[in-house]
């Protein structure tokens, strides 16, 4: 009965994905429509666009239950600072200046921006690579941990590979022995993603980001209640004290002793959106003024419920599953095995385990749009321009769509060879990305006196920052590689404060960017 009844509601799910990719077509005829729906997407479609791709399934299947589990309660404190300072700064900070400069500078991505605010195409090329080396392997890392739920969900797909285990050798024993509940979970977010976001653009990932956001924010909502009011937890007073039986630093505000961890991942988190092309784009398409001061409110709340919402319901991981971590997946089964134990076998258990599903789901397939769409278009638009530049505009869009295909295809690939060295660049990449352009980006909004140079040295300082202390961790250190991949939000936020500081100091001391082109940048604005 529970697949039944998951089947059905996948199968709605799906219905509806389709249908507003279809809808979505017809404002997808010029490039400009493709990638920013016409610069006229309102506050809450902005808002809800922003909060999804900032929250994917690793926060519900990999970090609330790795987090909750060490820390406890004190892990919600990474939701807050996701919702005011990745949120709440974010858009204070920078919505209303992003959206002026962009539109002046008729900069529909980042890599543009900086051409248009610096005056220089190798700035331009050199954060496309950046956005194509780095982004591309990211959205691997979104399908992590969904294989996990959709396995204990539909136990029935793990016959598929055990069937083509007892095949002879050939290629249909190949394919169906590759079919694992992980890989068609994977095939599935690929496959819906792509016809939407091929379909529709920017409006379609708009429209089904704001679907997967009522379903998001509804579904954390019966997550909350349904493992508080589970027989394993009785209540939250019963919850707590059970906790406090187990390990009494679980209730601790900061995690006892864990302060620092926090900070970091607080930082890395919350501060590095300011720099993530992805993030930003939501700003160069949103309407007015008006938009963004109801955005602000509407993104920052979607914060505080996911992201808070989402380590709550891990801090009872202990309680739930009688402080036993999963033998099979390790803390990336916490979450999902908790789902198990709490939800019993009736007809309204499975439903709620169905939207639970959709919850996980939605949060996939609204970041990995996002990112493959920037990724996209850091090559479409950005690297093919300028081999090209009179290429027709009709024919720009469709290498845009079939580039949309080609980068959620690597991706999935990517995450279903489990290819050693796409693990560990996605193990950076939030940190190598936003390390890079938040310097640059930043500044570039506000500063008049921001110099070439200056932020050249802000785009390089991110990459380099993270290589070095890279390879001085692996010469280094006992740990090695592997000691270096666990150091890396530490990296990213590193990166992130070289970049901010580096900007300013560099252009104090080199050559002031050409009048024409600040006054082109700060000027009056052209709606």
């Amino acid at each position: 009965m529970t697949q039944v009844v998951a089947l059905l509601s996948l199968l709605v799910f799906t219905a509806i994905m389709v249908g507003i990719g279809l809808y979505s077509r017809k404002f997808t005829k010029t490039i400009d429509g493709f990638l920013l729906g016409g610069r006229n997407v309102g506050a809450w479609m902005s808002a809800f666009a922003y909060g999804t791709t900032y929250f994917s399934a690793v926060i519900f299947i990999g970090y609330a239950g790795k987090h909750g589990w060490d820390i406890g309660f004190g892990s919600m404190w990474i939701g807050i600072g996701n919702a005011f300072l990745g949120c709440l700064l974010s858009w204070k900070l920078m919505a209303k200046k992003t959206r002026e400069m962009t539109h002046r500078l008729n900069a529909k991505t980042m890599p543009e921006f900086f051409q248009a605010r610096y005056g220089s195409k190798a700035m331009k090329i050199y954060s496309a690579l950046i956005i194509f080396i780095f982004l591309v392997p990211y959205a691997a890392s979104v399908y992590k941990g969904l294989g996990l739920l959709f396995s204990t969900t539909f136990p029935s797909l793990s016959k598929i590979s055990e069937y083509g285990a007892t095949l002879p050798e050939g290629f249909m024993h190949s394919l169906l022995t590759f079919l694992t509940p992980t890989v068609i979970c994977m095939a599935i977010v690929a496959i819906l993603t792509a016809i939407y976001l091929v379909l529709g653009g920017y409006v379609a990932t708009a429209i089904t980001d704001f679907v997967q956001g009522i379903i998001m924010v509804v579904g954390v909502f019966v997550l909350i209640f349904s493992i508080v009011y589970s027989p394993q937890v009785g209540g939250f007073v019963n919850g707590v004290r059970q906790l406090r039986e187990i390990e009494p630093k679980l209730l601790h505000p900061f995690g006892a002793g864990a302060w620092s961890f926090l900070l970091f991942n607080i930082l890395l988190t919350s501060i590095g959106p300011l720099g993530l092309p992805q993030m930003v784009h939501k700003y160069y398409a949103i309407k007015d003024e008006e938009a963004i001061k109801k955005g602000t409110i509407i993104s920052t709340a979607f914060a505080l419920i996911i992201g808070c919402g989402a380590y709550f319901i891990g801090s009872f991981g202990r309680v739930v599953l009688n402080n036993q971590l999963p033998e099979a997946g390790g803390y990336d089964a916490v979450v999902p095995s908790m789902l198990i134990e709490a939800f019993g076998g009736s007809i309204v258990s499975n439903i709620l385990l169905s939207l639970i599903l959709l919850l996980v789901l939605s949060a996939s397939m609204s970041t990995l749009s996002s990112i493959v769409l920037t990724s996209s278009s850091a090559i479409t638009v950005d690297l093919l321009e300028e081999y090209k530049p009179n290429v027709d505009k009709k024919k720009q869009v469709v290498v845009l769509r079939l580039f949309c295909l080609l980068f959620v295809l690597l991706s999935f690939i990517f995450a279903s060879m489990n290819i050693s060295i796409i693990v560990s660049i996605m193990s950076f990449s939030w940190g190598v990305v936003s390390g890079c352009f938040i310097g640059p980006f930043i500044w570039g909004l506000y500063s008049k006196k921001v110099t070439k140079a200056g932020a050249w040295s802000g785009l390089l300082s991110g990459l380099v920052t993270v290589l070095c202390l890279v390879v001085y961790t692996t010469l280094t250190s006992e740990g090695g590689f592997a000691q270096a991949i666990s150091n890396s939000p530490v990296y990213g936020v590193v990166a992130m404060i070289v970049s901010l500081v580096i900007v300013p100091v560099v252009s104090k001391f080199t050559k002031p960017v050409e009048l024409d082109i600040a006054e082109a940048a700060f000027g009056a604005v052209t709606e």
